[in-house]
């Protein structure tokens, strides 16, 4: 069955105000350039403020300083592309799904499953496990001993979560993520390395979502962290006893060493990579590809890229960094001798 809402349904439940015709409904949300007349678009970007005048949308979501840019049934608000994210939530809910453990399920008679939870086709649920209310574990799921997945939990197929990892409400991970895996722990003995036991947990917070193949390794002693409100994107690396504060965003393929502290509201573009025993401080922006080697103890925004250019640019001043230092030395040598000459 097709949702949909009347512009006055969404400002009652979601906020804002309405400038036009209230009753206009919505079944769905799209761009300004490919929206019908029973769509909802919205501007966020003002590079296509001019497809305002040729949109077909039924209605659009705007911000206050564009409330008149438009004859068109509108929805006015402070935060437009936050409010087309809820309008889209609202127009595409999850599939239903329905509580009880699929036969082909395995289910150790010590494991405590809410009985509106749903356990998918072959999904494996260890000893002493806890499932809470609502949570979804989806088809070949494998759910350590003892772990704890909080309410409203939805594991996709194929998530992986390893022995005494303790997991907050609402966590959304996608199919491939690993929970709980050893870090990387070894110790040079006699010319060969040997394994250091990975004895600490993960614990995860309330509303935290986990992209695609990402991984999370235990801690080596105490527990890695992912606190509340945390975004992960697809194949992250985070490894042992690193802690992630609370509503901090990291895109795809940030690797973080161990025992890194990143603060609440970082931003952490795509790539970058963060040594091991740093401490990042709160509302940090890293850009993607920046390698940081030291601690950040001051909010910012930062970078360390190299910027690209032809092929033989790049050589040629790739030469003159490996010189760098010494002309360094040179220009100071310099500087003491035209000092001691004025």
């Amino acid at each position: 069955m097709t949702v949909s809402y009347p512009l006055a349904e969404l400002v009652a439940q979601l906020g804002g105000r309405v400038l036009g015709k209230a009753n206009v409904r919505v079944t769905q949300i799209s761009t300004l350039e490919h929206a019908q007349a029973n769509q909802i678009s919205f501007l966020t970007n003002s590079k296509y403020r001019a497809q305002l005048a040729s949109t077909k949308a039924g209605a659009v979501i705007l911000g206050e300083a564009d409330a008149d840019a438009t004859e068109l049934p509108r929805i006015i608000s402070d935060n437009p592309y936050a409010y087309f994210a809820k309008v889209s939530a609202l127009l595409n809910p999850l599939p239903q799904v329905f509580a009880g453990v699929h036969p082909s399920a395995i289910v150790s008679d010590s494991a405590k499953i809410d009985k509106t939870a749903c356990i998918e086709a072959t999904a494996v649920i260890s000893a002493g496990a806890t499932i809470g209310a609502h949570s979804v574990i989806g088809a070949g799921c494998y759910v350590g001993d003892n772990v704890v997945i909080g309410n409203h939990v939805r594991l996709y197929p194929r998530v992986v979560v390893y022995h005494d990892c303790v997991i907050g409400n609402n966590l959304i991970a996608h199919s491939g993520v690993v929970i709980g895996g050893d870090g990387f722990g070894i110790a040079m003995d006699a010319g060969r390395w040997i394994k250091i036991p990975q004895i600490g947990r993960v614990v995860i917070g309330n509303d935290v979502e986990i992209g695609a193949n990402t991984t999370i390794d235990r801690g080596a002693l105490d527990d890695t962290v992912i606190e509340d409100g945390v975004k992960l994107d697809n194949q992250i690396q985070i490894a042992h006893n690193v802690r992630i504060g609370a509503h901090t965003a990291i895109a795809g393929c940030v690797g973080i060493a161990g025992s890194t502290t990143i603060g609440k509201y970082c931003l952490i573009g795509g790539s970058a990579g963060i040594l091991g025993h740093l401490q990042i401080t709160d509302r940090v922006e890293i850009s993607a590809f920046s390698l940081i080697g030291k601690s950040i103890r001051e909010a910012g925004s930062y970078t360390a890229i190299f910027p690209f250019s032809k092929t033989e640019e790049w050589r040629a001043n790739a030469v003159h960094l490996r010189h760098l230092d010494e002309l360094v030395k040179r220009v100071k040598t310099l500087e003491n001798t035209i000092g001691k000459d004025a």
